[in-house]
Parts: structure tokens; C-alpha cells; sequence
């Protein structure tokens, strides 16, 4: 039971409460006590992928924290809100709703190397404390601008001209607020507008087409069947090739030791025994060095 659960997260539901009931199925199983993380937080106001890490696999959940991801969101016009979602209190509000033409003009300024400012109801710290805390607590909190980047940002279909509300797809790097994308691209249209739906479609290698309900995720686990489920800890690998190994290798890669004379170019590597994962490896001029070792 190394591996991923990829969970389709409900609204409503924070992710360490999903974590919970990865842990719960588990239990209610039988399976034997096992490390359990996820690799990204997804806001209870936000519904979509969610991919938890089991055992060793726990060992890559902080890459996914590093991985891209891609949003479906829906920024309603008219008042923007000091949370920038619909939980939030009207901070502003505007009578003006922007045309499809004139959403279409400003997207490109979003696209590609931004800066934005991240939302004060946001979990990153101020002199020690969470913002949101701090937020909560009445107090103004002004959090620096940070360099993000948009791949790719596009409308979704809409009926008619003008708009109350537009739904968008974005393909963003790690750090990206979309609440913050939301209020920037709302007030460059002249208006303002919060998230009104908000759903990630895909983590770095996992999309929804991986992704299991919390229903079926608790039917498998009283069947204790979750295996049947679970994805192999290489999938939280995208992109990193694998490497087969000699077992005097792959033990030397176990205590932790240098490698060298490996036929491979420069590059990360999952080196395996087999079938069996032995450790995330990096290759320079032939020599490869552990960055996660895998007890398996």
C-alpha cells in the first residue's frame, strides 16, 4: 500500500479532513497503519483533485506541492468580497458588466510571467502568523507581490453577450491564487468580481479521470479492496523516466551511497530492482546520488 489515492474532493470538505477519511478507509479495512499526506491543499470552498500519498509515496507528496495545476473558475461580477470568494463580506461592488469581446482582450495580460498579490485571507505568514488569521482578527494585511505563471487562460462557452458572470480554465505554475486572478482580471475589465466556483481538474500527472468520490473510496475500503484503487508511488513521477538497476546497486543506492558507472545521461531517475522502486535518483557524468530513498 505504496502509492496514490486520488481523490475527487467534495465542497465543503478541507483536505485534512479528506486525509481523514483516507485514513478511516484504511482502518475500516484493516490495512496496516500506514503514513498518509496530500500533495496540495484544495480550499473547502473548491471541489476537484486531490492526490493523497500513502506510505513511502508520502516520501513525493512535497513535489506535487511544486507541480502545476489547472483550475475551472467562475468569477461573478459585480462585488468583490474581502475573502475574493463567495464566503466573504462586499467590499466593493460596481454596476458595470464587461462584454465576452472585452473579457477576451484581457485575458493575454494574464497569460504567461505575472505578478500578483496574493489574498490576505490566504494561509501564507506575516511576521509569524497566518494571514487569514491575522485578516480575521480585523487587522490590515498587505502581502508583497509575487511572480507567478499563467500557461495558458481561456474562456469557457457562454451564452449571450454580456456578462454576469464568466467561467474560465487556467493552466498555472505552483503559488498561483486564482481568487487573486479572479479580482485582477475583474477590476482590468473595469468592474470588480469574486470566485463563485472554483474546481481543480488536474495536479501535476493526476486529473479527475483518476479521481474517486469519497463514497467509493469508503465502499472499497470496507471491502478491503483499496489496492484496487491505488495508483503506484512512480505515478507522482511524471515525466522522470526509470532506470533498472544491479541488486549491488541498488544496495548501495539503500545505504545511501554514491553510484557510479551508470549508463545514463544527466537527469532524475526512478531507479528500481525490478519492479521495486529503490530511490529518486540524481545522475551527473555517469554518478548517481539519492535524493528519496524508498524503503521497500
Amino acid at each position: 500500500m505504496h502509492g496514490w489515492l486520488i481523490l475527487d474532493k467534495p465542497l465543503g470538505l478541507g483536505s485534512t479532513q479528506a486525509v481523514s477519511a483516507v485514513k478511516r478507509a484504511l482502518r475500516s479495512g484493516g490495512y496496516p497503519k500506514l503514513k498518509v499526506g496530500h500533495g496540495g491543499t484544495l480550499d473547502p470552498l473548491a471541489s476537484g483533485v486531490l492526490p493523497v500519498a500513502l506510505g513511502e509515496a508520502t516520501k513525493l507528496a512535497g513535489r506535487l506541492l511544486d507541480s502545476d495545476k489547472v483550475y475551472d473558475f467562475t468569477i461573478a461580477f459585480g462585488v468583490e468580497t474581502d475573502t475574493l470568494d463567495a464566503e466573504g463580506r462586499a467590499i466593493a461592488t460596481s454596476e458595470h458588466r464587461p462584454t465576452r469581446t472585452e473579457a477576451e482582450a484581457v485575458l493575454p495580460h494574464f497569460t504567461g510571467a505575472i505578478e500578483q498579490v496574493p489574498p490576505a485571507y490566504s494561509a501564507l505568514k506575516v511576521d509569524g502568523a497566518r494571514a487569514y488569521d491575522r485578516a480575521r482578527a480585523g487587522e490590515t494585511v498587505e502581502l508583497a507581490r509575487r511572480a507567478v505563471t499563467v500557461h495558458a487562460l481561456k474562456i469557457l462557452p457562454v451564452n449571450g453577450e454580456d456578462l454576469g458572470a464568466i467561467t474560465l480554465t487556467a493552466h498555472v505554475s505552483k503559488g498561483t491564487y486564482i481568487r487573486s486572478l479572479a479580482r485582477d482580471i475583474a477590476r482590468a475589465l473595469g468592474t470588480v468580481g469574486h470566485v463563485s466556483y472554483l474546481r481543480r481538474t488536474r495536479a501535476g500527472p493526476f486529473d479527475l479521470s483518476h479521481a474517486i468520490s469519497l463514497d467509493k473510496l469508503a465502499e472499497f475500503g470496507q471491502a478491503a479492496r483499496l489496492q484496487d484503487l491505488l495508483l503506484p508511488l512512480g505515478a507522482g513521477l511524471d515525466g522522470i523516466p526509470a532506470l533498472s538497476l544491479m541488486p549491488d546497486q541498488a544496495g548501495a543506492l539503500r545505504q545511501g551511497r554514491e553510484v557510479i558507472g551508470l549508463a545514463a545521461a544527466d537527469g532524475q531517475y526512478l531507479a528500481l530492482l525490478g519492479d521495486t522502486p529503490v530511490a529518486l535518483i540524481a545522475v551527473t557524468a555517469q554518478a548517481g546520488r539519492v535524493l528519496r530513498g524508498f524503503n521497500l
